[in-house]
């Protein structure tokens, strides 16, 4: 950590020579205190907020890799020890993005075996997901380390093929998701409205349908006017296409035969898939290079710098929202909630009486309270009142929200954070102008932009298919 956090210090040679080795005792104490501070987080929310901000200073790290400067200091560090290149060439660190990203990928997919069939806190498994972070943070700089004595030839292949196939997943389940919050948002609205005759919901319902629409709309119009000149075939037809394809969905939600077998179906959903993949299709438009003259933004260095920070702010933004709704909510995937109380008597015919000898007096405490939540004597939350008894017990502060059941899959968690590094290192290396030089773009290639391009498309698919399904196979949905 320490060495990381004097990596920018070595951009000027004296100050780097002077305080190179107190930014690294520096950067190991401020890491110890942190994590003696922070010691096992109680609360999910925290859990999941340290995991993606490890994510962010991993991508942040993979993006300086990729500039000449970032690699001769990389090979200055290592006393010119290791030599990057591709095929006898710079490469600007491609192989190191890599490398990078392959560590933080194989510390959550160690995590995530290391997890399996945990369901709640008290799982002493469950303090390696909530816990230990000294100890996670060196091992995931250790495997940094460790990967650069792999040879280059291993990341070729990972790069090429492994990584990009794990990017591409990442992607359509952050399709899937949109989808999923698309339906949930619009169903919790109507659900609003129904129970409370709330005006207020009513309102907000109607209100940001109208205001994504008019997004839509006007995101569309500066695409057609900044980006679709005459010779840009590519806009014209990315644009023109997604302006199609929304009226097409949009009339689709509103279908008489799809609303009758599907009432809860409407312009809401609609207009949330249309402004992101109306989004999706802009970003691609603006982050395309400007070979054909038809992206006016990387002449401008001002508006070019202002969409390079934009469009870092976003993906790191659209990475965290994916893992985080990937974890909390399994039912996109097939998946089912751990939360839950542990039931006494759940098969038929089972009995529900206490037929083991508990080993401590805390466990039967815990036996004969959950006997009583079941019998209906006690309400579910006596139980987290029981939890938190423990903790005073163990001399503990603070409440801990999983004690009856984790909030998330932690497996799956770490499944969707592989994904993500997965995703990060091919968004970087994709394409990579090897006789570049300065602070590289993220995401400037054509093949970055025909992935939205693609991906707003597929968004469009999966919206529709959820609509036609219900209609199409009507016993499989309970409408």
């Amino acid at each position: 950590m320490g060495a990381l956090l004097s990596l920018p210090l070595l951009a000027v040679p004296s100050l780097g020579t002077l305080m190179s080795f107190g930014a690294s005792c520096c950067g190991a104490a401020a890491c110890s205190a942190i994590c003696h501070q922070c010691g096992v987080f109680k609360s999910s929310m925290a859990t999941r907020i340290a995991y993606a901000f490890l994510l962010l200073v991993n991508s942040i790290i993979s993006w300086l890799m990729l500039t000449p400067w970032a690699l001769k200091k990389l090979e200055h560090l290592t006393l010119d020890y290791v030599n990057i290149s591709c095929q006898g060439k710079q490469c600007y660190g491609y192989v190191a993005v890599q490398r990078v990203n392959f560590a933080l990928g194989l510390f959550h997919f160690l995590l995530a075996i290391l997890l399996i069939g945990v369901k709640s806190s008290r799982d002493g498994r469950a303090s390696l997901q909530n816990g230990y972070w000294g100890p996670k943070v060196i091992v995931w700089l250790a495997f940094v380390v460790l990967t650069f004595l792999i040879p280059e030839t291993f990341f070729q292949v990972w790069g090429q093929y492994l990584a990009l196939i794990g990017a591409m997943l990442f992607v359509l389940l952050g399709l899937i998701l949109l989808v999923d919050l698309a339906h949930t948002w619009a169903e919790y609205c109507l659900e609003k409205i129904e129970n409370n005759d709330s005006r207020g919901w009513r309102v907000l319902l109607i209100g940001s349908t109208l205001g994504m629409f008019t997004a839509s709309f006007a995101m569309t119009i500066i695409m057609y006017i900044f980006f679709a000149q005459s010779g840009c075939a590519m806009n014209q037809a990315a644009i023109t296409i997604n302006l199609i394809v929304l009226l097409i969905t949009a009339t689709i939600s509103v279908h008489p035969t799809v609303q009758e077998y599907n009432p809860k179906a409407g312009l809401a959903q609609a207009a949330m898939v249309a402004v992101y993949c109306t989004y999706l299709t802009m970003s691609a438009v603006s982050m395309e290079p400007d070979d054909q003259q038809c992206n006016p933004l990387i002449r401008a260095r001002g508006t070019r710098t202002t969409s390079i920070i934009l469009g870092a702010i976003v993906t790191m933004l659209t990475i965290a929202y994916t893992t985080t709704r990937a974890a909390t909510q399994g039912i996109a995937l097939g998946g089912n909630s751990s939360h839950a109380y542990s039931k006494i008597g759940d098969e038929e015919g089972e009995h529900t009486l206490v037929d083991q000898q508990p080993t401590s007096r805390r466990e039967m405490r815990a036996e004969a309270l959950r006997a009583a939540v079941e019998a209906g004597s006690l309400p579910a939350n006596a139980l987290d009142d029981d939890d938190s008894d423990d903790e005073s017990d163990d001399g503990r502060k603070g409440k801990d929200d999983e004690r009856g059941g984790t909030q998330y899959n932690y497996s799956l968690f770490h499944v969707i954070f592989l994904l993500a590094t997965m995703w990060v290192a091919t968004l970087l290396t994709q394409n990579i102008d090897f006789e570049a030089t300065g602070v590289a773009a993220v995401g400037r290639t054509y093949w970055a932009s025909w992935v939205k391009i693609v991906s707003a498309w597929v968004c469009y698919a999966i919206y529709s298919w959820s609509l036609l399904a219900p209609v199409m196979l009507p016993g499989r949905f309970g409408y």
